[in-house]
């Protein structure tokens, strides 16, 4: 024989999520995912205020995956596309993230496979240019003075384009690892190679990446 019971807290909980049924702005990201994941469609709203959570994720994750392209914004409406329509098939909710990464990065993958490029992604002497002619790059810093301001930007110049120089196996790679933040194991798993050959390749992206940016990173300098 089986018996059935509920606690105070199971019961606040209902009550808590029955309250917040209409309001997906209030759920936690975990609630949140949950809620998208129980119908083969998701809730409309909910998933609405999801896109609005892990846009810039997406965005950033495809900039620095693909600097040079035009499309981005193209690509991150197609990666939320996907996201709709296999949300339902998420098995952990606490992998979303992965998981939207790795929609992001075989996106990224399928769209490259479909360009046949065989250049490199952006040469060292090809600056980022826009319409008015003008460089643009996202520089972090909290109070800067000019000279501290113009020594942000050529560092951060130099970082992006020496990442963006990089081989598009060695980018994609020290992306994931030193931008998102994901681990050796869940890098292998989005990029379907060995931890062996994900180690690797961070490896040799670093060593790359400091000798490009050997002048900013002396003490002196």
């Amino acid at each position: 024989m089986s018996y059935s019971f509920s606690t105070p807290w199971t019961s606040a909980r209902s009550a808590l999520s029955a309250l917040r049924h209409d309001l997906p702005a209030q759920l936690s990201n975990y609630e949140l995912i949950e809620r998208c994941c129980l119908q083969r469609r998701p809730d409309k709203a909910a998933f609405a205020e999801l896109v609005t959570r892990y846009q810039s994720y997406v965005e950033r994750l495809l900039y620095h995956l693909a600097p040079d392209w035009s499309d981005r914004a193209d690509l991150a409406q197609e990666v939320w596309i996907r996201v709709y329509r296999n949300l339902h098939k998420l098995q952990t909710v606490e992998r979303f993230k992965s998981w939207l990464g790795r929609i992001t990065t075989n996106l990224f993958y399928d769209e490259l496979r479909k360009r046949k490029r065989h250049q490199s992604p952006l040469s060292l002497d090809a600056p980022k240019m826009l319409s008015d002619g003008e460089m643009e790059w996202e520089v972090a810093s909290d109070a800067p003075n000019p000279v501290d301001t113009l020594m942000t930007q050529e560092f951060y110049a130099q970082l992006e384009q020496a990442i963006s120089g990089l081989p598009e196996v060695f980018r994609t790679t020290i992306v994931l690892r030193e931008i998102q933040g994901l681990s050796y194991e869940e890098i292998a798993d989005i990029t379907g190679t060995s931890l062996g050959t994900v180690k690797s390749r961070i490896a040799r992206a670093r060593h790359r990446l400091q000798k490009e940016l050997d002048l900013y990173l002396k003490p002196e300098t």
